[in-house]
C-alpha cells in the first residue's frame, strides 16, 4: 500500500499501519484515565494543599485531554483496520484523523507543561501519594511526547514527494511532453534517491575512513538500493505482510509436493568421487573456514568453556609471531584458530587479520593430515565486509580458457584479486610450496569467504591444475554461467537446508519483490491479521491451509472501490519488473546479468519431522544439486539459521559419524526443502 500523504508528504508508513501503535497507546491512555479518574474522585473537595486551584485545573483539564485522546485513538485504530493491503478505500479518512490526533497534541503539550509548574512550585505540603501521583502523570505525558517525536523520525522518508497521478487523456503532442516531463522527475528523483542512500551510508560507517574506494563503495551501493526500491511503493509493513505470506504459500506447496527423483553421485563427478568421500573432506576443511572467524566465533560455539580457553593465549607477548601474524594485537583470533584446527604454530605459513573494504583476513597453513597447502578466507564479521558484499556489481573477470561472457561479483572479484596478489605477489604460496613441495593446494572459506576463496581458485587453477576449492555456504550472485561451469571441476560448494545466502542475488531479490508484490496484491485479510497469524504461525506452526491468500469468493459490492492491484503498487516499471498478471508473460530485458552459485552444489537438507521440540535429535542427509535450484528465495525462519557456520559444521560432522545431534532453538521450524535425494 502507498505511504499515507499528511502534511503535505509522502511518510513512510501506510494508512493500514496504525492498528498496532494505536492499539498500545490506546491501552496505556486508558489505564492512565482510569488513575488520573480514582485520584480526583479520591481527593475531590479536599485538596489540603499549596496550589490547589492548580492541581484541580490540572486534573480536570487532563480528564478532558486523555477522553479525546482516546476517542481520537478507537477511531483512528478501527478505521486503519478496514479494507485490505491493496484496497485503501474504507481507510480514506484516516488523514483526517491523524491531523485531529496531531491536533491534540498541543493541549497535552500545555498541560504537561502545567504539570511540572505545579509539581516544582506548589506541592510542597501534600499528601506524597498525591504529589507521586501527578509526578508520574507529567514524566508519562513527556515520555509519550518523546516517543511520538522519535516516531515521527522514524517513519520520516526524505523522499516523500506525494507521487504524481497519472495524466488524463490529452492529445499526442500534450501526451509526448508530459511523458517527457515524466521521464525527467523520475530521473531527478532518482539522483535525490541515490544522494539519499549514499548519506545514509556515511552515516552509517562514518567511523570508517572517507577515502576514494569507499566513495565509490558508497555510490555503486546506493545506486544498487535505489534501482531496487525506486520503482515500487512498499512500506515496510507490506513486504513483512507479503514475506508471511509466501513462507505460508511455500509450505503449503511443500506438503503437497511429490519426493523428487534420487541422485546418488554428481553428474559431473568423477565415477570414484562419492557422495561419502566429498562429504568427508568438506566436513574436514569446514574446521578451517570456521577457524578464520577468529574468536568471535570460537566464543559463540563454546559459551561457557571458550573463554578460559583462549585466557591463556591471549594478551600475551608475541614477539617471535609478528612475521606472520597481522592485524591481531591481542593474539585472541591466532589462538582461537590454534585451538580450532588443532594445528602447531609451525604449521602456519601466513596469517593477516588486516580488514578494509575489499581486503579479507586470511591465513595459509599446512593441513599435513590431507596433504595440502591450505588457504582459509574469513567470512563477513565486519561493517567492511558487509560493504564488500553490497558491493554487488558485475565486473569483468577474463580466465585464459573460458568462453562466453566472464563476470563476477564486484566486491567479492576485488576482495580475491587482493588476496591472490598477496600469495603470489608476495611469495606466499612459494613459501609454502618450499616447504611442502608434495602437498595440493586447497582454498576453503564460508559466505563472503566462500565467494572469495571461489574466485582466487578461478584466478590460481591456470598455474595449479590440481587445486580444490571448498566454498560453504558461498553467494549467489557469484559468477556468470560460463565461469560456474568451468568452475565444476575444481569447487565444491556446500549449502546447508534453506539457507537465504546461496540464494542471495540480484535477479532473485527482484523475484522476491515480484512475488511480494503479487501476493500482497491478492490478498483478502486486512494487514494487521496478516501479521497476527503470521507471527502465531512463526511461533506456534499449525495448518498453513488455515491462512488463505488467495481472493476467493470476491464481491466487488462489498468493497468501496474496486481492487488495486499489483500494478497499484508500482511507481513505474523498471527493465527487471515483469507483468504479474500470469507468471508465462514474457520479461523484459534483465538489467543485471544473472550471476550463479560457483562449481558442484552439495546440498544437505534435514531429515524428519517439519516440527521437533526443541531438544529433540536432528539428522541429516546430503544430495547433489544444481545451481538453478537456488533461483528463488524460500521464505523460513530457518533461512539465517542455516547459514551459521556452526549449525553447517555440526551437520557435516553429523553426517560423517551417522550420529544425529541435538540442536536447540534452530531444530524449530525447521522444513523439508524441495530437493530430495539419497544420502
Amino acid at each position: 500500500m502507498p505511504g499515507i500523504v499528511v502534511f503535505g508528504r509522502r511518510w513512510g508508513i501506510a494508512s493500514d499501519d496504525l492498528v498496532f501503535p494505536g492499539a498500545f497507546e490506546l491501552f496505556i491512555r486508558i489505564i492512565w484515565w482510569i488513575g488520573t479518574m480514582i485520584l480526583y474522585t479520591y481527593h475531590k473537595g479536599h485538596f489540603d494543599c499549596n496550589g490547589t486551584g492548580v492541581l484541580h485545573i490540572y486534573l480536570i483539564g487532563l480528564l478532558v485531554v486523555l477522553a479525546l485522546i482516546i476517542l481520537s485513538l478507537c477511531a483512528i485504530v478501527y478505521v486503519s483496520a478496514q479494507g485490505t493491503i491493496t484496497n485503501s478505500g474504507p481507510r480514506r479518512g484516516i488523514p483526517a484523523l491523524v491531523y485531529l490526533r496531531a491536533l491534540l497534541y498541543i493541549p497535552e503539550l500545555v498541560w504537561a507543561c502545567l504539570g511540572s509548574f505545579w509539581v516544582s512550585d506548589d506541592s510542597r505540603g501534600c499528601d506524597p501519594a498525591t504529589v507521586g501521583a501527578v509526578i508520574a502523570a507529567v514524566v508519562a505525558s513527556w515520555i509519550i511526547l518523546l516517543f511520538t517525536a522519535v516516531g515521527v523520525l522514524f517513519v520520516f522518508d526524505p523522499l516523500g514527494n506525494p507521487r504524481p497521478q497519472p495524466p488524463t487523456m490529452e492529445p499526442l503532442g500534450v501526451q509526448d511532453t508530459e511523458r517527457g516531463e515524466g521521464r525527467q522527475f523520475f530521473s531527478t528523483a532518482r539522483s535525490l534517491a541515490v544522494k539519499v542512500w549514499e548519506s545514509r551510508l556515511r552515516f552509517l560507517c562514518c567511523c570508517m575512513p572517507q577515502d576514494e574506494s569507499y566513495r565509490a563503495a558508497f555510490s555503486s551501493i546506493a545506486q544498487l538500493f535505489t534501482g531496487f526500491f525506486s520503482d515500487t511503493d512498499l512500506v515496510p509493513s507490506d513486504i513483512a505482510a507479503g514475506l508471511a505470506l509466501l513462507h505460508q504459500e511455500h509450505d503449503k506447496m511443500e506438503l503437497s509436493r511429490d519426493p523428487d527423483v534420487i541422485v546418488d553421485h554428481s553428474p559431473s563427478s568423477p565415477i570414484g568421487e562419492d557422495l561419502e568421500t566429498e562429504l568427508e573432506k568438506a566436513a574436514h576443511f569446514m574446521k578451517f573456514a570456521a577457524a578464520a572467524y577468529g574468536w568471535p566465533l570460537y566464543i559463540y560455539s563454546h559459551l561457557l568453556t571458550g573463554l578460559c580457553k583462549l585466557s591463556g593465549d591471549c594478551c600475551r607477548s608475541r614477539t617471535a609471531d609478528d612475521d606472520i601474524i597481522g592485524g591481531d594485537h591481542l593474539g585472541c583470533h591466532f589462538a582461537s584458530i590454534l585451538q580450532t584446527t588443532g594445528l602447531q604454530y609451525r604449521d602456519f605459513i601466513f596469517v593477516s587479520f588486516h580488514n578494509q573494504i575489499y581486503e579479507v583476513p586470511f591465513y595459509v597453513a599446512l593441513d599435513h593430515k590431507r596433504e595440502a597447502i591450505l588457504v582459509a578466507v574469513r567470512g563477513t564479521l565486519s561493517l567492511r565486509d558487509v560493504l564488500t558484499d553490497l558491493s554487488a556489481e558485475c565486473e569483468n573477470l577474463p580466465i585464459e580458457g573460458v568462453t562466453g561472457a566472464s563476470y563476477a561479483h564486484k566486491g567479492i572479484c576485488q576482495a580475491a584479486t587482493y588476496v591472490y596478489k598477496k600469495l603470489v605477489n608476495d611469495g606466499i604460496l612459494n613459501q609454502a610450496f618450499s616447504v611442502a613441495p608434495e602437498y595440493k593446494l586447497v582454498i576453503t572459506g564460508h559466505s563472503l569467504g566462500a565467494g572469495t576463496a571461489s574466485v582466487l581458485a578461478v584466478l590460481l587453477r591456470n598455474s595449479f591444475p590440481t587445486l580444490q576449492c571448498y566454498a560453504f555456504s558461498p553467494p549467489g550472485g557469484l559468477l556468470s554461467k560460463a565461469l560456474a561451469d568451468y568452475s565444476k571441476d575444481f569447487v565444491i560448494s556446500v549449502v546447508l537446508g534453506k539457507d537465504l545466502v546461496p540464494r542471495l542475488s540480484i535477479p532473485n531479490m527482484e523475484d522476491l519483490k515480484r512475488r511480494i508484490l503479487k501476493i500482497v496484491s491478492n490478498c483478502n485479510k486486512p494487514k494487521y491479521t496478516i501479521l497476527m497469524q503470521g507471527c502465531w504461525y512463526e511461533l506456534f506452526g499449525g495448518d498453513p491451509d488455515d491462512f488463505p491468500t488467495e481472493m476467493e469468493e470476491r464481491r466487488e459490492q462489498q468493497l468501496n472501490r474496486p481492487l488495486l492491484g499489483e500494478e497499484s503498487l508500482i511507481i513505474h516499471h523498471s527493465s527487471s519488473y515483469q507483468s504479474l498478471a500470469s507468471d508465462d508473460s514474457p520479461a523484459h530485458t534483465p538489467a543485471h546479468v544473472p550471476l550463479f552459485l560457483p562449481g558442484r552444489i552439495l546440498h544437505i537438507i534435514e531429515d524428519g519431522p517439519s516440527r521437533r521440540s526443541c531438544f529433540s535429535q536432528v539428522q541429516y542427509r546430503a544430495d547433489w544439486s544444481n545451481e538453478m535450484a537456488f533461483r528463488s528465495i524460500l521464505i523460513s525462519p530457518r533461512m539465517l539459521a542455516d547459514h551459521m557456520p556452526d549449525i553447517l559444521l555440526k551437520a557435516l560432522n553429523t553426517l560423517t559419524s551417522d550420529r544425529p545431534y541435538i540442536l536447540c532453538p534452530s531444530s524449530a521450524n525447521s522444513q523439508h526443502d524441495p530437493v530430495r535425494s539419497a544420502p
